[in-house]
């Protein structure tokens, strides 16, 4: 239904505009790179969001080996069943037929599990690699936000030789922390693209450790932007 679901190009769309609208504002600095990249990641994300292409050839081989294994056992069982049933040999000998054909069905049980199981953990492995990105693009926007104080704003304050001169006021420090915020917001709808179709629970459990990571970080984005000094208020008031 319209509305209710995340919206891959639409995502990319976002991301795009946020890099031209930092571009405009803040050329010289690398944060226009890192929501570039941001927007590669979330291209390349559009694209992996989807089924690949392998996937179906792989699940289509696997049935096959699955029918086949299925078959041979079958066939296994309905021979020893007749062996035993013609009741010929030993009691010692219809024994160790019993437990050749169990062993048979355990290990070929176990063989048709892995097979079933090999396009969702391929598919895993895809998804994983593509969110890992995403988790450490969040703490590369997360770096360039750490030294931009609002202490140095107060009339107190006293920089030291290791001080970073961010050259700053306070409104473009505030612009630039909240397109930090943008891009951190930005990292977690990516990532939930995956939890559109997906129902793995390890890859729901990545993607909710991306959402909290970068809400957390949000956060201390916020708790900057509430310290810092804003300009007085231009009132107009009547004359008496």
């Amino acid at each position: 239904m319209p509305f209710e679901r995340l919206r891959a190009s639409d995502v990319l769309a976002t991301t795009r505009r946020l890099v031209l609208r930092i571009g405009a504002r803040f050329p010289s600095r690398n944060l226009v790179k890192v929501a570039e990249r941001l927007a590669a990641v979330a291209s390349d994300v559009e694209l992996a969001s989807r089924p690949p292409r392998w996937l179906r050839p792989v699940r289509v081989v696997t049935l096959i080996l699955i029918a086949l294994l299925t078959l041979v056992t079958v066939v296994s069982v309905l021979a020893l069943a007749v062996e035993l049933l013609a009741g010929t040999g030993s009691t010692l000998g219809w024994l160790q037929a019993v437990e050749t054909g169990i062993n048979d069905i355990v290990f070929v049980a176990v063989a048709i599990l892995f097979l079933w199981l090999l396009p969702t953990h391929l598919e895993r492995r895809r998804i994983l690699a593509e969110l890992h990105r995403l988790r450490s693009l969040a703490h590369v926007i997360d770096m360039h936000q750490l030294t931009k104080d609002p202490e140095r704003f107060a009339a107190a304050f006293r920089p030291t030789a290791q001080t970073v001169d961010v050259n700053m006021t306070p409104i473009e420090m505030a612009t630039y922390l909240d397109y930090c915020s943008e891009l951190l917001s930005l990292v977690a709808k990516t990532a939930a693209l995956y939890a559109e179709r997906s129902t793995d629970p390890a890859v729901l459990a990545i993607i909710s450790d991306i959402e909290n990571l970068t809400n957390g970080m949000s956060r201390k984005i916020w708790q900057k932007l509430a310290l810092l000094p804003r300009p007085a208020d231009t009132t107009v008031t009547g004359a008496d």
